[in-house]
């Protein structure tokens, strides 16, 4: 499906109080959950977000768009433009989108800026601290898929006892202001730094959860994720960090699956299909946690 302009969505971007001259409007495809467009005028290129609450998900646009201000303060994100009800703006940075291979090609740098963001946001961020904790997730899905009659739910329960498993392997880790969505389109390089761009799920939580995310939905092998785990704590990972990392790339995967199957329920994002990215992680989370349950065993 290739999203069009409606002459009331270009009435409502032409209408907003930043342009100088006249302006081109163009999709941007890609995003799974918001609609978002560049919009170029005398200035440059800026990119046009719309979204609303999705409480569904624990997303609150106010709290993204602080977000949005604290990393471009920190030197994350690019700068905020303007924002008002269901949109924001940010400078377009003319920069390449990574994919999964650019991650894997790129590990060092990757872990840098996100220890960077760990490290730093908690000095930008402002307002009333909101805790990302995917086993919490998980389970507020799972009443969320049974509460509105999802295809899925017959296998939620196998699902929260996947989640008890995986939470019982992780290891004690300073608290950290992560990303949360780490998939690999949130990243960005611009030919001589990278950035980091969509903060909705952003929120203090354990740096494990992005180390897995990155791994995870890039398709690391367990030597690149060995080397991911070297790179961001500074040191070879020991067997408590490696089987921490192994169970929550497991989670990482059941989370975006379980993402998926509420998106099923409540969102319709031009040109995505849900169920098939249901299909999709859960195909990933099978071969991971058959990878997990080999070296580690079950349940232990």
């Amino acid at each position: 499906m290739v999203r069009k302009i409606t002459a009331a969505r270009s009435g409502q971007i032409a209408g907003l109080p930043i342009w100088k001259g006249s302006i081109a409007i163009e999709p941007l495809m890609g995003g799974i959950s918001n609609e978002s467009w560049l919009v170029t005028d005398e200035a440059g290129g800026h990119v046009v977000r719309f979204g609303e609450d999705y409480p569904f998900h624990h997303v609150l646009r106010d709290r993204e768009l602080m977000t949005a201000r604290a990393a471009e303060e920190a030197g994350f994100a690019p700068a905020v433009e303007h924002a008002g009800p269901g949109v924001m703006i940010c400078r377009h940075l003319r920069a390449r989108t990574f994919g999964e291979a650019d991650v894997r090609a790129n590990i060092g740098r990757v872990a840098e800026i996100v220890r960077g963001f760990h490290r730093k946001m908690p000095h930008h961020v402002s307002g009333p601290g909101f805790m990302f904790w995917p086993f919490h997730v998980i389970r507020d899905y799972a009443r969320t898929l049974i509460g509105g009659g999802s295809r899925m739910a017959e296998h939620v329960p196998a699902y929260l006892e996947m989640a008890n498993e995986l939470e019982a392997a992780q290891i004690p880790l300073p608290i950290v202001f992560g990303h949360n969505d780490l998939l690999p389109a949130n990243l960005l390089d611009d030919g001589s730094r990278l950035w980091l761009i969509d903060f909705e799920y952003a929120g203090f939580s354990t740096a494990m959860f992005d180390l897995a995310g990155l791994s995870s939905n890039s398709g690391f092998s367990r030597e690149e994720s060995e080397e991911l785990l070297g790179v961001y704590f500074g040191r070879a990972p020991d067997e408590g960090l490696r089987r921490s990392l192994a169970a929550m790339q497991c989670a990482s995967l059941l989370r975006e699956a379980m993402w998926s199957m509420v998106s099923e329920l409540h969102l319709d994002a031009p040109g995505t299909d849900y169920v098939a990215y249901t299909a999709e992680n859960l195909n990933r989370l099978d071969a991971a946690l058959d990878a997990y349950r080999t070296q580690y065993g079950y349940g232990r």
